[in-house]
């Protein structure tokens, strides 16, 4: 059978997901092996260092580098707080006396008498990583960390802003091509993911905050929105650490842009489930999709149901490509963001109207009609 490489959009009713839930450095894993958990669980905890700060010692004090030790108030490791002396000199007259102290809450890390610098040390930071979907522990990372799996509706976006999220979904619109507006946001959609249509303006986005809303899924954003929202403009690096208090994933491109129907009509047949998404994308090496992963209740958890054996997917397998009958997506004009079947793959390269001569494709559209594209063009969509 003909097959082609291309760049591929994964969108599934039902597959199979395993998410690899890590600590930024080693820790403490809570989970078991076998254990049923929660999106919002606890699976693995850790501390950061805290911040270090220099403090120079001796200049404040007017003694040698040789002669901090004997004026030390406080031994390294002891804990200090913030304005308590932690050296002093002795003079003979106190009213002469020099007193050094602390500018923070903390720890003595060093004390130097080659520098006469001491080194405090802030309290470390608590880490502490949840499961982000609901599923089934399978495996344990010794002091980093678990894989979970789980079965689920799974959609990937073009781009995203915000971090991990999750909360009950919520179709906002009638139907794809909807421009979702500021009165749309109602009260009870506070802490939902909220599916709007074609657009949503940086007005509607400001509701949403102010409701409360965790996260928007939209077919379409315009640039000067996303630049309002964060307040400056964004660069090529990986989205996802952005402080906005909210979750956009945009599933079509810049512009206003129907919500693919298939998309839509997965999302909206999940309407009330509770959804993990998650902005980070990254366009460079490495792509990075934003996602949204609606668990099914039960699904490899302890006394759920399991869906059947076959047609198990997971989320970190890479495509083969497209092929005959495999739905694609159209990524450029003049059918930009149409969904169909591949109805042919040439090998002969064939001329289209720049002149070139490329490696086409013929797709077939929900309605009948045809249409030649270059397959460079196109990604797959992996159902």
């Amino acid at each position: 059978m003909t097959h082609a490489y291309t760049p591929g959009l994964r969108l599934a009713e039902k597959m199979r997901i395993e998410k690899t839930r890590s600590l930024p450095l080693p820790g403490d894993v809570i989970a078991k092996k076998g254990d049923a958990v929660k999106a919002s669980d606890i699976v693995a905890r850790t501390n950061l260092p805290g911040k270090v700060h220099s403090v120079n010692v001796i200049n404040r004090l007017g003694i040698m580098p040789d002669d901090i030790h004997n004026c030390m108030l406080k031994k390294e490791g002891e804990e200090v707080k913030k304005e308590e002396p932690i050296a002093e000199t002795k003079p003979m007259i106190k009213f002469f006396k020099s007193i050094c102290f602390s500018p923070i809450s903390g720890s003595i890390e060093s004390v130097s008498d080659v520098t006469g610098q001491v080194l405090l040390r802030e309290p470390p930071k608590p880490v502490q990583i949840n499961a982000y979907i609901d599923g089934k522990v399978i495996e344990i990372i010794e002091k980093e960390g678990v894989v979970i799996e789980t079965y689920a509706t799974f959609v990937q976006g073009i781009f995203g802003v915000g971090g991990e999220t999750t909360g009950a979904l919520q179709i906002a619109v009638k139907s794809p091509g909807d421009v979702i507006k500021p009165e749309d946001f109602k009260e009870e959609y506070k802490d939902k993911i909220i599916v709007g249509g074609s657009i949503i303006y940086y007005d509607a986005i400001r509701k949403a905050l102010d409701v409360g809303v965790r996260g928007i899924i939209i077919g379409g954003i315009h640039d000067k929105d996303i630049k309002e929202l964060l307040g400056y403009d964004l660069g090529v690096a990986i989205t996802g650490s952005e402080d906005i208090n909210i979750t956009l994933i945009v599933t079509e491109g810049f512009g206003q842009i129907d919500m693919a129907q298939k998309t839509f009509e997965i999302l909206k047949s999940r309407e009330g489930s509770m959804a993990s998404i998650n902005g980070a994308t990254q366009i460079r090496a490495g792509v990075v999709r934003p996602e949204i992963i609606i668990p099914f209740n039960g699904v490899g958890q302890k006394g759920g149901s399991e869906m059947p054996a076959t047609n198990e997917v997971s989320a970190h397998e890479k495509s083969g490509g497209i092929s005959v009958g495999g739905q694609i997506r159209i990524i450029r004009t003049p059918h930009f963001g149409k969904i169909g079947k591949v109805k042919s793959l040439p090998s002969e390269l064939q001329k289209i109207d720049t002149e070139a001569k490329v490696r086409i494709l013929e797709v077939e559209f929900s309605d009948g009609q045809t249409a030649v594209i270059p397959r460079t063009n196109v990604e797959a969509i992996e159902t």
